[in-house]
């Protein structure tokens, strides 16, 4: 009992730490208007990037929902500063009060969030013009490099992904989400809760998820091999331009 408990206390740590990154980046764009709009508009535009690249995702009845779930939750421009400040304030209620399997995937979303941040304030500073378009893009995301750092982001994707397909299956799951509503709220973690309500419904109504993270898997996987390819003479010959809105 108390092996757990400290097991639980000890991912709190890591939370914190990708929370802290955040913040950073936030701090640094509250001191910047021109960088702050910029990723505001890196964030729209890779939003725009993947339902173009997942609209038959979109468009399905049984993918549908999943599809836009990752689109508004994990890939949008939205601003994440309440679930944000909940984590923060109460990472250690968290960890008590969450099976533990679910606080590893919130330490996931939360290591996927600092990286994701990182990432797009690098895209912002490093974009040529003022305006995000494919050749910008493409531009200042072979200037980023990094391509362990986006194969990893790809990878938290897909470990929410499985997390909450697999929360699917388990008995009595649901039920006790339902049931943590009072004490989350409670403790200020309303935020994270509808989080993972919104998650185990949508992949619960796809009744299984395998098919749906192998294509987004291979689709993200083969955008970030066309992505790193050196550029041509003339960008209008390079590759990855198709998959770019």
């Amino acid at each position: 009992m108390r092996q757990a408990l400290e097991a639980r206390l000890a991912a709190a740590a890591p939370i914190l730490t990708a929370l802290e990154a955040v913040e950073r980046e936030r701090t640094a764009r509250g001191q910047d208007a021109e960088l702050a709009r910029r990723v505001v508009d890196v964030k729209a535009y890779q939003q725009r990037r993947f339902a173009r690249s997942y609209a038959d995702l979109l468009e399905s009845p049984r993918y549908g929902a999943a599809a836009r779930f990752f689109l508004d939750d994990l890939y949008g421009p939205r601003d994440f500063r309440e679930r944000d400040a909940q984590f923060a304030r109460i990472v250690p209620a968290l960890v008590r009060l969450f099976p533990q399997d679910i606080v590893g995937t919130v330490l996931d979303l939360a290591r996927l969030h600092a990286l994701s941040e990182r990432l797009d304030g690098a895209m912002a500073r490093a974009l040529p013009t003022s305006q995000v378009d494919a050749r910008g893009y493409l531009a200042a995301w072979q200037v980023v490099g990094e391509p362990a750092a986006r194969a990893q982001q790809v990878e938290y994707v897909l470990a929410i992904g499985r997390a909450l397909d697999r929360f699917t299956r388990v008995p009595m799951l649901a039920t006790s989400l339902r049931m943590m509503r009072g004490p989350a709220s409670a403790a200020g973690l309303g935020s994270l809760q509808r989080f993972l309500e919104a998650g185990f419904d949508t992949f619960k109504a796809m009744r299984g998820a395998n098919e749906f993270l192998v294509i987004i898997s291979e689709r993200e996987h083969s955008l970030l091999s066309l992505m790193f390819e050196p550029c041509v003479e003339s960008d209008a010959g390079h590759p990855a331009l198709v998959q770019l809105p």
